[in-house]
């Protein structure tokens, strides 16, 4: 649902409900393969005695299986003529040299490239019937540049996590 408002100096341009990230259904044999690679990379640990190594992988396969079977929750956004309100985060044009459009499927995002070089991007999703009126408004502000999904995007497709 996309509306639009007017007026004050801090006007919301456009707002939208999405989800937070793209929720990939995994079977049974994802879950065994996950604990197989996990217990492999145990042993191997505790074989050669690395205990920072094993609590890593311990650790990394709790959080990843919690993360996992946890639903994305639904962002209320909003842009504003300062920037993009995420729910209580705002994050300001000024800090991003550009964005662009990224297409995963069904799903469609803009992707806000940060200015500093250790920055993180902020990737936010919109409805596609949306997707005209809330491009046309980062347009308005930000220069647009073709994206391509990073390395760690493309792992993360692949392992469906």
């Amino acid at each position: 649902m996309v509306k639009k408002s007017s007026s004050a100096v801090n006007a919301e341009i456009v707002n939208w409900e999405a989800e937070e990230y793209v929720w990939r259904e995994k079977k049974a044999g994802w879950y065994i393969g996950f604990a197989v690679v996990a217990v492999i990379l145990v042993a191997l640990s505790v074989y050669l005695r690395w205990w920072t190594f094993t609590a890593l992988v311990v650790f990394s396969a709790v959080a990843l299986i919690i993360y996992s079977v946890r639903p994305p929750r639904k962002l209320r956004y909003s842009l504003s003529s300062k920037g993009l309100l995420e729910g209580n985060n705002l994050y300001k044009y000024e800090d991003y040299r550009s964005f662009g459009i990224l297409q995963e499927g069904e799903n469609f995002a803009i992707v806000l490239r940060p200015r500093r070089r250790f920055s993180l991007q902020v990737t936010v999703f919109f409805p596609k019937e949306s997707g005209e009126e809330i491009v046309d408004a980062f347009g308005a502000r930000l220069p647009m540049e073709e994206v391509q999904p990073d390395f760690l995007d493309k792992v993360v497709r692949l392992l469906r996590i």
